[in-house]
C-alpha cells in the first residue's frame, strides 16, 4: 500500500510582498516513488507565514478522499502552530494567550478544516539544507510567487 507525503514551502519577496506557495506531493512504497504531483501558487501581496500555510492547505484540499498522509515543512510556524498553539486557540475564540486575535486566523482555520478529512502526520526539516524535496518545494513557491513580482 502506498504511503503519501506532502513536502511543502512558501516564498515571499518583501515581507509583506509578492509570495508563493509550493507542494511537491508523492505516493511512496517501499521508499519508491510511485506517483508525484507538483502544486503551485501565490498572491501579489501577503507574507511568508501565509504562504506557508497556503502550501501546507493547498496539500490537503487537493486530496480528493481521506488519507493518511506525513505533510513535511520547514516552517515552525505551521508545525507549531497546527500540532500545538491551534488548540488553545480554539479554546480562546481564536485569541492568542495575550488575547489578541490569531494573525491568518481564516488560514488556520481553513487548514483546521482541511486537516480533520485526514490522518495527518506533521514533520519538520531545516529549510535551505539539501533535503531534495524540500528544495523541489521551494523551487515551486519561487515559481508560483515568479508572475506577481515586478
Amino acid at each position: 500500500m502506498a504511503e503519501f507525503y506532502a513536502y511543502t514551502d512558501g516564498a515571499c519577496s518583501g515581507n509583506p510582498g509578492p509570495g508563493g506557495w509550493g507542494v511537491l506531493l508523492q505516493a511512496k512504497s517501499g521508499g519508491q516513488v510511485l506517483k508525484e504531483r507538483e502544486l503551485s501558487g501565490g498572491e501579489p501581496e501577503t507574507t511568508n507565514n501565509r504562504m506557508e500555510l497556503m502550501a501546507a492547505i493547498s496539500a490537503l484540499e487537493t486530496l480528493g478522499r481521506a488519507t493518511d498522509i506525513t505533510i513535511i515543512t520547514d516552517s515552525q510556524y505551521v508545525k507549531n502552530g497546527v500540532t500545538g498553539w491551534i488548540h488553545g486557540w480554539k479554546r480562546n475564540g481564536w485569541k492568542t494567550s495575550a488575547k489578541k486575535p490569531v494573525k491568518n486566523a481564516e488560514l488556520w482555520q481553513r487548514l483546521d478544516a482541511a486537516q480533520a478529512r485526514h490522518a495527518v502526520t506533521w514533520e519538520w526539516v531545516k529549510g535551505h539544507a539539501g533535503h531534495p524535496e524540500n528544495e523541489r518545494a521551494d523551487e515551486l513557491a519561487r515559481a508560483g510567487m515568479a508572475p506577481f513580482k515586478g
